[in-house]
């Protein structure tokens, strides 16, 4: 199912990538907690990839933990966008190559660490990504990735619909869909990777105003590439009904307005021998009856008066 254009992502990569003015500010707050995640991992990384590089940030954390020294060896930088892989290269001094998360150009088994840092959510086929990345991965690689959730600027999802609808009379998706948290571990898990672990945490940022904050998504490359989305120039009232309502319905005591990110991380190993395994059924060796210090009951009879009945339940 296509669900983003991805030459219009690209595009707006391309355009992040000449921008002078500093607005990698999420960027660089998700690959600090990226990197922290990793220096939890106590193991060592010969052969690295970063997929979805931006402007370097993972290289620049990594550099900046002293935990990771000596840890990561190689590391590839990788953006769908030439620009911002030509960026992080030149910013790091590592390596940088244009590949779509879509297509990845790397042979099976190159890489003992692949890093994706807010990049992931632009993908049409996660699933089928998902698997690529477990491929490109060394037998018990690490994956380790952040994305955008669903909770992302739900206050300016609400006043962009409110305001459409008073400006326009109806509504049309202004924003790009975004990954749910309780579909991630899932994906993993389809994608042929053991051991899947998933979980989020927010981000919120305050602004003077939502221009504010929209100018600094367009410096991002974050806004809208929906297959979906209304191609035409709003009215000169939208953008404005917009600030408007968002100042009024959220602005805190000192006229600030937030903005919540909520970022999923991802954590899988591509499959290994060594790794630990579920038991098989029937070869447990002590009795749950026994642990809980009650009397087992067959399934199908009948309990006594005055046990629960086997499951739970009550006569």
């Amino acid at each position: 199912m296509i669900v983003f254009d991805r030459r219009l992502v690209r595009l707006h990569r391309e355009r992040a990538a000449r921008r002078t003015a500093p607005v990698d500010f999420l960027f660089r707050a998700t690959a600090e907690a990226l990197v922290d995640r990793l220096c939890d991992i106590q193991r060592e990384f010969p052969a690295a990839l970063d997929l979805g590089c931006h402007g370097g940030e993972i290289a620049r954390a990594l550099d900046e933990a002293p935990e990771a020294a000596g840890r990561i060896g190689r590391l590839v930088q990788a953006d769908m966008a030439p620009g911002l892989a030509r960026r992080a290269a030149a910013e790091t001094g590592r390596p940088g190559v244009a590949a779509d998360e879509e297509l990845l150009p790397f042979a099976a088994g190159s890489f003992d660490l692949i890093l994706s840092n807010l990049s992931l959510h632009w993908v049409n086929d996660l699933p089928g990504a998902l698997w690529q990345v477990c491929a490109a991965l060394k037998p018990d690689g690490a994956f380790l990735a952040g994305l955008l959730g669903g909770d992302t600027l739900w206050e300016l999802r609400q006043v962009v619909m409110e305001a459409e609808l008073e400006v326009t009379g109806g509504a049309s998706p202004r924003l790009s869909p975004v990954a749910d948290l309780r579909e991630a571990a899932g994906l993993l898990q389809r994608a042929g990777f053991a051991l899947p672990v998933a979980d989020a945490d927010t981000i919120t940022v305050t602004y003077d105003n939502a221009f504010g904050l929209l100018a600094d998504l367009r410096g991002m490359g974050e806004t809208n590439a929906g297959i979906n989305r209304n191609p035409a120039v709003p009215p000169r009232a939208f953008w404005p009904e917009v600030a408007r309502r968002y100042q009024e319905r959220f602005a805190g005591p000192d006229g600030r307005i937030p903005a919540t990110f909520q970022v999923i991380s991802m954590l899988g190993w591509a499959p290994h021998e060594t790794q630990p395994k579920p038991l098989r059924p029937g070869s447990a060796r002590g009795r749950l009856a026994d642990a809980l210090g009650t009397t087992e009951v067959p399934t199908g009879d009948k309990a006594a008066p005055g046990r629960p009945k086997p499951g739970g339940g009550s006569s």
